[in-house]
């Protein structure tokens, strides 16, 4: 396709685009494959997907979102270049606005990309004549942009700092000056015509790739921010496969299919043991395949439960509370009477760091002394994360010291550290707690502890603050929905905080950022954790090619953290998934969040 390049511009689309007519998934696909999608196909009637999700997305602005509630939303209006291939394990990266994989300079520096030429933004007031205009390469470097924009928000400027030529040079700039030029040229940055354009990394960043799948790089036409402006983040204007239609706040969206999505195709590359479930069938299906997707918001399982039970919901993550209902409790295999019903169930292990998180510049719980260090080991030594695996996850997760999870490397050997501060261990967290200067807790201040109020958060309140009296130390459980709760993170205001971190891409190096010094809040570093040591080696990691010497450095980074003690951990979940039987194409998966236009529904 490079050689495409001195055609004139209308010869060069026409011939690409009878290439991609020829190409499977997202480069094109037949566009004479038959759809699954639309009221002819189900008796004249739209299909419509309905789907849960325990907490509120907070904002549909790419530039601005931070949580998977967030990704899980945005990703149906918004796409990246690139998107992982949906049934391929593991996990592997294919174009999406891009007409092929980037290309490399020799030195591994420059990437050289072109785009779709079938892209479109969807029909929107902001656009002349309400029309929506083609997707071209200035949107890229504009979106791009946003995320150096400190009014927008530089929670997700992690995700580009010190990475491309020029680019954080440009941030410092801009926002130092009267007005953000978006304008204004960045070295590392360069469009060279409506589709190709080029990006110059500073050095060989190993993570370059898999953060142009994050949902916060997806790209936004600058006509949508500047027209709805303060509404943008309720008003997405994307390229994606839905349209979001509605928002009742606090309850539920929903999203319809996008008349002018691009062409895209239901993947035939898939694992052999999807043929099992079924999910090749749909091969060369155009995309979206269902009309409207109702997303519901459940921060208490119980309503979504009932839902699902009464066929109300397409799919459901069981709650703990059901889980013995749907499972039997010794073979963990489902029961006679949902297998009867259709219901299918699928065990999705997480990429999970699940914390309790010290904000190290809190003046109680925060510093680097020896007496603060034995303060936050003495607490981390008090938690019981067995009780909290059997009471609220059944038991079936797994217990480990540091925040790389299983399944990637730096993970410690069957879970344990050379060192580390898991409780239970009330007699040595007593000793600590005394050598940091408040014996049997006397005189240690009762301290705020954030969490959000969804998913049996109160419960897990309640046992943390009951675990931590029996060392003398009181907490104040102060609880709220998610989005409130992460503003109060964000603005370093939470001493003691109970989180969850998806990895969002399989690779350790994502964890280690989050205790990277320059993250700091509102950042991924929500710890504001600062160890000059491990910010060298972070610098060192970030450019290593996959080796048992960079897994080396992984693992001394790892201890050097739990050293410190800005988090007591680790647990990682495993999902169950029951899905009710008219729903299809369904192959659970949380390291990713835009399925919803593979699924399908009787």
């Amino acid at each position: 396709m490079r050689l495409m390049k001195n055609l004139t511009p209308s010869i060069a689309a026409i011939l690409l685009g009878c290439m991609l007519a020829l190409l499977v998934g997202c480069g094109g696909g037949n566009p004479n494959a038959e759809s699954g999608s639309g009221s002819g196909s189900n008796g004249g009637k739209p299909k419509v997907l309905r789907v849960p999700l325990i907490s509120e997305c907070r904002s549909m602005d790419p530039a601005d979102g931070s949580t998977m509630y967030d990704n899980r939303c945005v990703v149906q209006v918004y796409e990246t270049l690139l998107q992982y291939k949906y049934l391929k394990r593991p996990l592997e990266l294919e174009p999406l606005l891009l007409s092929e994989m980037p290309t490399q300079s020799e030195d591994g520096l420059t990437y050289h990309f072109t785009l779709k030429p079938d892209v479109y933004f969807q029909d929107d007031e902001c656009f002349p004549d309400g029309k929506g205009r083609q997707l071209v390469a200035a949107d890229v470097i504009y979106s791009l942009k946003r995320l150096a924009d400190s009014d927008v928000s530089l929670k997700n400027w992690w995700v580009m700092e010190n990475t491309i030529v020029g680019f954080d040079e440009y941030k410092e700039a801009q926002n130092a000056a009267a007005t953000f030029d978006y304008d204004a040229p960045v070295d590392g940055l360069k469009i060279i015509n409506d589709r190709e354009f080029e990006i110059t990394l500073k050095e060989p960043v190993q993570r370059f790739m898999w953060t142009l799948a994050m949902f916060q790089t997806a790209v936004v036409p600058r006509e949508a921010v500047e027209h709805h402006q303060a509404q943008f983040a309720r008003h997405p204007v994307g390229t994606g496969p839905f349209r979001m239609v509605e928002w009742v706040s606090g309850k539920s969206m929903a999203f319809e299919r996008n008349p002018t999505y691009h062409a895209c195709t239901y993947p035939s590359e898939h694992m052999p043991e999807d043929e099992t479930f079924g999910f090749d069938k749909a091969a060369g299906t155009k995309l979206p395949i269902v009309d409207r997707v109702e997303v519901g918001f459940y921060p208490q399982s119980q309503p979504m439960w009932l839902q699902f039970r009464n066929k109300n919901l397409d799919f459901t993550t069981v709650p703990n509370e059901n889980f013995d209902e749907a499972y039997n409790p010794r073979t963990k295999k489902l029961r006679p009477d949902f297998v009867k019903e259709g219901i299918t169930a699928h065990a999705v292990p997480l990429l999970d760091f699940i914390f309790y998180g010290f904000n190290m510049e809190d003046e109680l719980l925060g510093g680097y002394t020896e007496e603060k260090k034995n303060l936050r080991r003495a607490i981390s030594l008090a938690i019981d994360w067995q009780e909290r695996n059997r009471a609220f996850y059944n038991n079936v997760c797994v217990i480990y010291d540091g925040m790389i999870p299983p399944g990637l490397e730096g993970y410690p050997a069957d879970g344990k550290g050379p060192v580390n501060w898991r409780g239970p261990d009330l007699e040595k967290a007593r000793d600590l707690l005394a050598k940091a200067g408040y014996p049997n807790g006397e005189g240690l201040p009762t301290i705020n502890y954030y969490s959000s109020k969804a998913a049996q958060g109160q419960e897990m309140a309640e046992m943390t603050q009951r675990q931590l009296k029996e060392i003398g130390v009181n907490i104040n459980p102060i609880l709220d929905d998610f989005p409130a709760f992460m503003e109060e993170v964000n603005k370093k205001k939470a001493p003691l905080f109970a989180f969850a971190w998806h990895s969002d891409y399989p690779d350790a190096e994502n964890n280690l950022a989050l205790f990277y010094g320059p993250n700091e809040a509102p950042g991924s570093n929500h710890f504001n954790y600062k160890n000059a040591e491990f910010d060298k080696l972070y610098q060192q990691i970030r450019v290593m090619a996959p080796s048992p010497e960079r897994t080396a450095i992984y693992e001394k980074m790892r201890d050097m953290v739990i050293e410190d003690a800005p988090y007591i951990g680790s647990l990682a979940r495993t999902r169950h998934y029951l899905i009710n039987p008219r729903l299809k194409n369904f192959k659970p998966v949380e390291d990713f969040n835009n399925w919803y236009k593979y699924l399908d529904v009787e």
